[in-house]
């Protein structure tokens, strides 16, 4: 068993400098932590993989495939293999945590 704390993959997130940060990768599935401060853009483009996004903290607006919905902490969004998607509108930092099946960048 693998376990992690949250404080722990936020500190890593915070010491790599990136916005995400890959805490898990096994064949079939990977996991990170997305944070997105206020008022930022997000940059990503679509994934050759499924998505699972977790709002953990955090207030804003995600639109994916042509579809706009509010996300608050305890959101829930499942984003299908290349579907273009975006988190806009963030007026309150957002820390998202990712699980992608399979793994990110295996189907590329």
């Amino acid at each position: 068993m693998d376990a992690w704390e949250m404080a722990a993959v936020l500190a890593a997130q915070a010491a790599a400098g990136k916005r995400y940060h890959e805490f898990l990768r096994v064949p079939d599935l990977s996991a990170g932590l997305y944070i997105l401060e206020a008022g930022a853009s997000d940059p990503q483009s679509p994934h050759t993989e499924d998505e699972l996004y977790y709002v953990v903290t955090g207030r804003a607006q995600v639109t994916a495939g042509g579809e706009t919905r509010p996300v608050v902490a305890g959101s829930l969004i499942f984003v299908a293999a290349t579907v273009p998607h975006t988190f806009h509108d963030i007026e309150e930092r957002l820390e998202l945590l990712v699980m992608f099946g399979p793994a990110e960048g295996d189907r590329a």
